[in-house]
């Protein structure tokens, strides 16, 4: 065995079983210590940009957005943290869509069979999602976010704030409270 492989298998060993994981890969890190800002910094969402498909809508934009909810919710399809958070954005979507949310779903891909729009349009069907999607092949609405995890959501006030973020599986309830507050509905 080569020093390098030494090294690398290792280092492996070391991340496994101290439970150590590198940031803005997919994985358990998020569900271990998700990332909540309640107030978030209040500063304006920036716009979809660079998105290569849309799914499920026409292009939008956040100030066609403005007067509405907006749920920007970061994932991919090959990340079962993501795929673990899809019920729950779907069901978020289906109960408040009709008063105001729009849930705009950012697929930025992690991996090169992630850019496919078939494989897209593939597991938008296998997971029922009806919302709009925004394929962000070259990652430029997940950097415009500074965002660093999948999955993340923002919740955007009526006015384009950024409100609320949250990376990682949870805080469901949480979420909820934070747009039914908004949409001044009781959940």
């Amino acid at each position: 065995m080569t020093l390098k492989l030494l090294a690398t298998s290792a280092a492996l060993i070391g991340i496994t079983v101290t439970g150590a994981v590198i940031p803005g890969i997919c994985d358990e890190a998020a569900r271990a210590a998700p990332i909540v800002t309640a107030a978030a910094s209040q500063q304006a969402a920036p716009d979809f940009t660079g998105i290569t498909n849309w799914f499920n809508s026409k292009p939008l934009s956040i100030a066609d957005l403005r007067g509405k909810v907006v749920l920007v919710d970061f994932w991919t399809y090959g990340c079962v943290n993501c795929v673990n958070t899809l019920p729950h954005v779907t069901e978020l979507y289906a109960k408040y869509r009709d008063r105001g949310l729009v849930v705009v779903g950012v697929h930025t891909p992690e991996f090169p069979f992630e850019r496919s729009a078939a494989n897209v349009q593939a597991a938008l069907k296998r997971h029922g999602i009806t919302y709009p999607v925004a394929q962000d092949n070259e990652s430029k609405t997940w950097n415009a976010y500074r965002n660093q995890y999948w999955p993340a959501q923002y919740i955007v006030d009526q006015s384009g704030k950024i409100v609320f973020q949250h990376a990682g599986e949870g805080s469901y309830d949480e979420i909820d409270r934070t747009v039914a507050k908004l949409l001044n509905a009781s959940s």
